[in-house]
């Protein structure tokens, strides 16, 4: 399989900076070895980069990689894509994957917002490891996985790692109903066109939203 399409960087994916790449080369450990990386890249981007699903700008400045690992959060989408660039950074062939899910995991606020438990596009990455793509779903940080009594989602770089049906205490967590397929870059005019049609557009309340502070309120914490 020719794997040249998912190694370059793109206006997206720009591992070609400088602080994207320091960022991969410092996380990457110093192990030769492609699955180690790829495991300690999607550790520090898991648990390095908080997930904020109120963090969505969908413009090219606001997806770029660089802006997530400068922000230091990002919801699913984002955070897919720097892990790709940090996997690309060290010729680790990387791609993004989608997929519709219906997510048990949310704020009030967000429930209000989206008027549907359905998540249109999740982003996922998928790594080239030993001949195979194996799926890595960096988004919940460990801490958000601890106050919402999630299993966090490990990776060991030989098999997929995607949500789990169910919570610690045994409730639905997440449903995936739909693949939308994996690409080299970001679809992002095909992700707003999704939801323009799905979503309400965001008011004054929601862009001035903390979604830390949602969560402390959600569960108590």
């Amino acid at each position: 399989m020719m794997t040249n399409s998912y190694l370059k960087p793109t206006p997206y994916i720009n591992f070609d900076t400088s602080e994207v790449s320091a960022f991969a080369e410092e996380k990457a450990g110093n192990a030769a070895d492609p699955v180690t990386q790829a495991v300690n890249l999607y550790y520090a981007v898991r648990d390095g980069i908080r997930y904020d699903p109120y963090a969505i700008d969908l413009t090219l400045e606001g997806m770029r990689a660089s802006t997530t690992l400068k922000n230091g959060r990002g919801w699913c989408v984002a955070k897919a894509i720097l892990l790709a660039a940090c996997c690309r950074c060290r010729s680790i062939p990387a791609r993004l994957g989608f997929a519709d899910v219906k997510n048990h995991l949310s704020t009030e606020r967000l429930r209000r917002q989206m008027q549907t438990d359905i998540f249109y596009w999740h982003g996922y990455t998928s790594i080239y490891l030993n001949g195979e793509w194996i799926k890595a779903t960096p988004a919940f940080n460990i801490t958000l996985c601890e106050k919402f009594s999630l299993k966090p989602l490990e990776f060991d770089g030989k098999s997929d790692s995607v949500y789990h049906p169910f919570d610690l205490k045994g409730n639905r967590h997440m449903e995936y109903i739909h693949y939308r397929g994996e690409y080299a870059d970001l679809p992002l005019d095909a992700i707003i066109e999704t939801f323009r049609r799905a979503y309400a557009p965001p008011d004054d309340e929601w862009r001035s939203a903390d979604f830390d502070r949602d969560v402390k309120q959600e569960t108590k914490t």
